[in-house]
C-alpha cells in the first residue's frame, strides 16, 4: 500500500512542477487547480516531515519504538 501512496505523490508532484516550470517559461500564470495541488502536496510534505522528526526525537528520548 505504501508503494502505491509514494507512487502517486512522485507523479502528482512531477506533473506539479513540471506544469510550473512550463508555464514559467511561457510567462503564463498558473491555473488555480495547479496551485491547488501544489500547495496540498507541499502542507503534506511538511506535515510528514515534522510527523517523523517528532517520532524519531521521541524513540531517542524514552528509547521506544513501533
Amino acid at each position: 500500500m505504501l508503494e502505491a501512496v509514494a507512487l502517486t505523490y512522485g507523479m502528482l508532484l512531477s506533473f506539479v512542477l513540471s506544469g510550473a516550470s512550463h508555464n514559467r517559461r511561457l510567462a503564463r500564470p498558473n491555473p488555480p487547480v495547479l496551485t491547488y495541488i501544489g500547495y496540498v502536496l507541499f502542507g503534506a510534505t511538511c506535515a510528514l516531515t515534522v510527523a517523523l522528526t517528532v517520532y524519531a526525537a521521541w524513540g531517542l528520548v524514552t528509547g521506544e519504538t513501533l
